[in-house]
């Protein structure tokens, strides 16, 4: 697994959100995700719905993420 496949997820599951995803290891990785979807939303749905997009990959082929959830009024700020 590598940052560019993870992106690749994350944009197809949250259409139109910005996504960076860092990992030097191949199994931690770090995402910053800006998506009008998370407006409203406290952080733990926010991590959800980044989760939900990776599925089983989460705790297999990806040990750890870590992320930073936020809205495009929120990353601009």
């Amino acid at each position: 697994m590598n940052a560019e496949s993870i992106r690749q997820l994350i944009e197809q599951g949250l259409p139109g959100a910005r996504v960076e995803v860092t990992g030097v290891d191949g199994v931690h990785f770090e995402a910053r995700v800006v998506s009008s979807a998370f407006a409203g939303k406290p952080p733990l749905a926010r991590h959800r719905m980044v989760y939900a997009t990776l599925g089983e990959l989460l705790g297999g082929e990806i040990h750890a993420l870590s992320l930073k959830t936020l809205t495009p009024e929120e990353s601009t700020a």
